[in-house]
């Protein structure tokens, strides 16, 4: 039966937002979720744009001596349920517009798990690869004295992201105490822990997922030891995922980095499979009876599939491929807007990145608590109150869910601009 012109004009248009921005992916998921509540559409309007966006020159003398000059950024989306929250990374493709797009990400990903932030991203236009250690340093220190109006523990806290590390986090921290006169760790988040960090940020997106894949595996009413599990991308996210999840009695059948992946339908041993920090691309040197490449993970019959890896990895092309029964987003946007459609008319749940992953900035704001109260949290009550908010919020979001019928991301978008939509009207706007 051929489509109708309806049908087929629909597909086109969705088609057309494969390579769609992070910045108009943002505001068309901000306008999908508004149909779905009563929004003040002044409020929707004032979402579409970021509150300020910093753009600084940022120059560092080289190793050899030369001066090489990078474009910085500081996207800063909205304080209106607290101070800006976000990562920052150094990537060669890093973009004001990139920026302002993960920005409302984190808006609504803070809003989702109900922490007192706004949404912020930033980072610096450069390849980390290409810079030595020192040279680094220097970036970074530079970066947070262009920066330094701009954030601070009540203002705006960075975290590490693509490209940046907890080292890096500490360099920051360093440079603005420094400006400062005085230490204030609560200025970013993802610190070593001997510096004011938090034990378990690290490995807490991946313990989200985790708890996420556990809770949509009862949902579905599929018995944990009972259920398969095929993870793309081992490294803090998924690598963290796999072995909670393999610890809790699931079949974790397959798991891959970069260079492809390993399968074993009877079962992986994911504690002596090293993760990519651990020992990189080490994944396809593991003993199993079949290698498989990353695409091919994809299409693999297993129950849950947790794409932990990059974006954009299950697309219009391979979305009819895919064989799972429940689909955890681990990496942040790894579906495309079209196959988002196709998984849904093919009845296949994509539980959102802004749920599953929100564990990172869950345990950034603990991080921020202990900072500001200068008192250290034990790895066991991280681990229960990381446990306590990410059901709390799955239940939330599985609630909205029923209540309008509609896919798991729109609910999870639905909880947040709820949120945000009520502090603005609780706030009202500034004459």
């Amino acid at each position: 039966m051929s489509p109708t012109t309806e049908d087929t004009t629909e597909r086109e248009s969705s088609e057309a937002t494969e390579h769609e921005s992070a910045l108009e992916t943002a505001k068309r998921q901000l306008h999908s979720a508004a149909k779905h509540v009563d929004v003040d559409e002044n409020v929707v309007e004032r979402l579409k744009h970021p509150k300020k966006v910093h753009e600084v020159t940022v120059p560092i003398e080289r190793d050899d001596g030369s001066v090489d000059v990078f474009t910085g950024y500081r996207a800063q989306h909205d304080s209106v349920r607290g101070p800006h929250k976000g990562g920052l990374r150094y990537h060669p493709e890093v973009t004001r517009d990139e920026c302002v797009g993960l920005g409302m990400w984190m808006t609504w990903k803070c809003a989702v798990m109900d922490i007192p932030f706004g949404g912020a991203k930033g980072g610096i236009a450069v390849n980390p690869k290409e810079l030595s250690e020192d040279e680094t340093e220097r970036l970074t220190r530079r970066f947070a004295e262009e920066l330094r109006d701009a954030i601070g523990p009540n203002k705006d806290i960075p975290a590490p992201d693509m490209g940046t590390s907890p080292q890096t986090m500490a360099w920051l921290m360093d440079a603005y105490s420094m400006q400062e006169g005085e230490t204030t760790p609560g200025v970013v988040t993802g610190k070593p822990p001997v510096v004011g960090g938090s034990e378990g940020r690290d490995e807490a997106p991946g313990r989200s997922v985790a708890i996420v894949a556990r809770e949509a595996a009862d949902y579905y009413d599929m018995p944990l030891s009972e259920t398969s599990v095929a993870i793309q991308g081992y490294g803090s996210v998924g690598a963290n995922a796999a072995r909670l999840l393999d610890e809790w009695g699931a079949n974790v059948v397959a798991v891959s980095d970069v260079n492809g992946g390993i399968y074993d339908p009877n079962g992986l041993d994911t504690s002596s499979i090293p993760s990519h920090h651990e020992e990189p691309e080490a994944v396809l040197s593991h003993p199993a009876p079949e290698k498989v490449s990353n695409d091919e993970l994809l299409e693999l019959d297993a129950d849950v599939l947790i794409p932990a890896a990059i974006g954009n990895v299950i697309t219009a092309e391979n979305a009819e491929d895919v064989q799972a029964d429940v689909i955890v987003e681990g990496a942040n946007g790894p579906t495309t807007s079209t196959a988002d459609e196709i998984l849904e008319e093919r009845g296949i749940p994509v539980v959102p990145d802004i749920l599953a992953n929100a564990g990172g900035v869950t345990v950034s704001y603990f991080e921020w608590l202990q900072d500001i109260n200068r008192r250290a949290w034990s790895l066991d009550r991280v681990h229960r109150e990381l446990e306590s908010e990410m059901v709390e919020a799955w239940e939330t979001v599985c609630d909205r869910r029923e209540e309008h019928d509609v896919s798991w991301r729109d609910a999870a978008y639905i909880v947040a601009l709820t949120r945000v939509a009520e502090a603005h009207d609780s706030r009202g706007l500034w004459p």
